[in-house]
């Protein structure tokens, strides 16, 4: 068997002056043959090496011989009928007996923006309980290549890149400066913080202004509390913090979140008083699941504001979505708008975050990639969208 070829897509700057400088391109060349192929790879797209036309062909075929611009490959396409678009991809394999892992990436269209929703893990240790991606027993982290990959998935199947082609079998935002992918979040599968160098790695690859050049401010990392890793968040990614939070006393959020009982919520909240770049203008949203009758009463929203007090926050309030084999239920509506209430009125923004996706269990929490789970009607329908999109 061959070792299969790396992938150049997802690849740093650092690892494109490498590549060229592997297929003999002197070392006074190198800067500027790497910042081509940067340009091909995150600019224009291209997944075809062969498509570079200002590189010499000489050098395109050694490039050739030893690299590809593969990407994670879609096994599968879900379409909610609110138009939110779930993903089973396929990592391309590492090694001889590596068949590639799987992991699950959702795409939430608006009308004035799409946000990207990404998995930094294969599967996941945490173990929350009200969580489905808990289930999945965490496999191995993924590469920065692997995360940049499915945001390059992402704008390849919804037309994002120069001289794409957006599909017409949903809603993907459009109009005068209007980017198909315009927001990613790391609220997918895995514990972000618990693969950082990558998700660091991936982060700068995203936000470089010469290639896929989203801002920092439209990337979002969600954490369940990795206290030592969150202040090394701010200052080397500057991106926007999100907690997962979910309860306001110790007891109830070891049993929801067992991270806790290592990073308890007083260590917890002074981590993110002393997060870097924390402002009104940059707040840090605390992610809280509303469980009947576990965590949604008045008391526990007074909780609330209490224990954020003098933070720069933002509450996100998240229904519940369920999924086979859960034991908590959503919060009655009537609940959760005397909760948002409670908390608004103490001057925090508390919106109540619309559930997308539940009918493709892409919503949040839902995310579990067991290849079973995906239906032979579904990946029909994806063969039959990709050949339709070539017409």
């Amino acid at each position: 068997m061959t070792v299969p070829m790396k992938s150049l897509a997802g690849a740093t700057r650092a690892e494109l002056v490498a590549a060229v400088a592997e297929v003999g391109v002197p070392e006074g060349e190198r800067r500027m043959r790497s910042a081509q192929l940067w340009h091909w790879i995150y600019h224009r797209g291209v997944a075809d090496i062969s498509a570079m036309r200002n590189i010499a062909r000489p050098l395109l075929e050694k490039l050739a011989e030893r690299f590809t611009l593969a990407r994670p490959q879609i096994v599968a396409e879900q379409i909610s009928a609110d138009g939110t678009r779930k993903w089973l991809l396929r990592m391309p394999a590492r090694g001889v007996h590596d068949k590639g892992a799987e992991i699950e990436c959702v795409y939430i269209p608006e009308n004035d923006r799409g946000t990207l929703c990404v998995s930094s893990q294969v599967g996941c240790t945490l173990n929350c309980t009200f969580c489905h991606t808990g289930t999945q027993a965490w496999a191995r982290n993924l590469s920065h290549a692997e995360i940049v990959g499915q945001v390059m998935v992402a704008r390849d199947r919804l037309g994002d890149f120069p001289g794409g082609v957006a599909p017409t079998d949903g809603l993907v935002p459009s109009g005068e400066g209007v980017r198909a992918v315009s927001n990613v979040v790391f609220m997918g599968q895995g514990e972000p913080l618990y693969n950082f160098e990558s998700v660091r790695d991936a982060i700068s690859v995203l936000t470089d202004g010469e290639g896929l050049s989203l801002s920092k401010r439209r990337i979002t990392v969600s954490t369940s509390g990795v206290v030592p890793e969150m202040s090394r968040l701010g200052e080397e990614c500057g991106a926007m913090l999100a907690v997962s939070l979910h309860a306001t006393n110790d007891s109830l959020r070891d049993k929801l979140v067992p991270l806790n009982r290592k990073y308890p919520i007083e260590t917890l909240t002074q981590a993110c008083r002393d997060y870097p770049g924390a402002s009104n203008a940059r707040r840090i949203t605390f992610e809280y699941v509303m469980l009947k009758g576990v965590n949604d009463s008045p008391a526990e929203a007074r909780a609330l504001v209490k224990l954020l007090k003098g933070l720069p926050a933002k509450i996100n309030l998240i229904p519940f979505n369920p999924w086979p084999g859960s034991p908590y239920e959503c919060s009655d509506w009537d609940t959760i708008e005397r909760f948002s209430e409670i908390v608004f009125n103490a001057g925090y923004a508390s919106p109540v975050r619309t559930p997308r996706g539940r009918d493709i269990l892409a919503a949040c929490g839902q995310l579990k990639s067991e290849t079973e789970r995906v239906s032979a009607r579904a990946r029909l329908m994806l063969e039959e969208s990709l050949v339709n999109g070539l017409d």
